[in-house]
């Protein structure tokens, strides 16, 4: 009898990826994931995950068999998100959501719409909530680029039409405003902010990566990352106060507001503000993904 593999540590009970990926079936899904296959020492199968089109087969060829997609493709050089951690969010936003229903259970279907702050390119929140809820989403993003790019995805899957609504941010300094429009209700906002507070510190980051990881510090980061998506001023912490403090704006549009949060010692610098705009209610819902190691902050006013 064939011994039942272990669930990866940390990840989502409902997340499809708990396990290890099986290269033989995705393969087959997606044929040019072939070329950056290899065994290891340990006789395992697996890619080099230091590889951006390693990495970018891999993620086509996971969106091919989990998530009903027949195209997906990103700009050079446009993040290309770890899937497994994405799919985390969302569902732990499934059962925030269940926590607002009068039984207990996760909402399903479009009726259910979700705003993503930060769209971006890949478009992955989306797909994985459409797939995974049937929830309808509305994506926002202040690259035009990466608008372009999240709509050809959509109009090349007829899974995603009629799911999908995108919107362009035309103030940058701003999150809600100018997006959010009279009559607009959603369950939830989700975001995965911009880390760094300035381009050095994100090639800073990513040349300690590289060296870390035995490589030539002059390569590509694996999952990419315009500028944009990288950095802002003030970093995470800034970022998510101004959206804490614009969300007051827009209580009775929102029934969640939410944002992932990677540095922990942030938390109470946010919880600060979160008192300070009265939020009625606020969760900090912790996420792992083997060693590494995130948080949500959910607030309601």
């Amino acid at each position: 009898m064939k011994k039942k593999e272990a669930a990866k540590s940390g990840l989502h009970p409902r997340n499809p990826h708990r396990f290890r990926y099986d290269f033989d079936v995705l393969c087959k899904k997606y044929s040019l994931l072939k070329e950056f296959v290899f065994v290891n020492k340990y006789e395992t199968k697996t890619i080099d995950f230091a590889h951006p089109k390693a990495v970018k087969a891999l993620n086509t060829a996971l969106l091919f068999q989990y998530y009903g997609i027949d195209f997906w493709d990103i700009p050079e050089n446009y993040l290309c998100p770890p899937i497994p951690s994405r799919a985390d969010y969302i569902h732990h936003i499934a059962d925030l959501l269940a926590l607002s229903s009068k039984k207990g259970n996760v909402p399903t279907g479009k009726h259910i719409q979700i705003l993503d702050i930060g769209v971006g390119a890949n478009c992955i929140y989306p797909i994985i909530g459409r797939k995974a809820y049937d929830w309808a989403f509305v994506g926002t993003d202040i690259d035009k680029k990466a608008i372009e790019s999240a709509q050809k995805i959509v109009n090349a899957n007829p899974i995603l039409k009629g799911s999908l609504g995108l919107r362009l941010q035309k103030t940058p300094n701003s999150v809600f405003k100018g997006i959010i429009k009279e009559g607009d209700t959603f369950a939830c906002t989700i975001c995965n902010p911009p880390f760094y507070a300035s381009p050095q510190a994100a090639q800073k980051q990513s040349q300690r990566k590289w060296k870390n990881l035995g490589k030539d510090k002059t390569n590509p980061r694996n999952f990419g990352g315009q500028s944009k998506e990288l950095w802002c001023a003030g970093g995470e912490k800034a970022f998510i106060q101004k959206m804490i403090e614009e969300s007051r704006q827009f209580t009775q549009n929102c029934l969640w507001f939410t944002s992932l949060v990677s540095n922990k010692d942030h938390i109470p610098f946010l919880q600060k503000i979160l008192e300070k705009q009265k939020a009625k209610q606020v969760k900090i819902i912790a996420m792992a993904q083997g060693q590494k190691t995130s948080r949500i902050l959910a607030w309601q006013f």
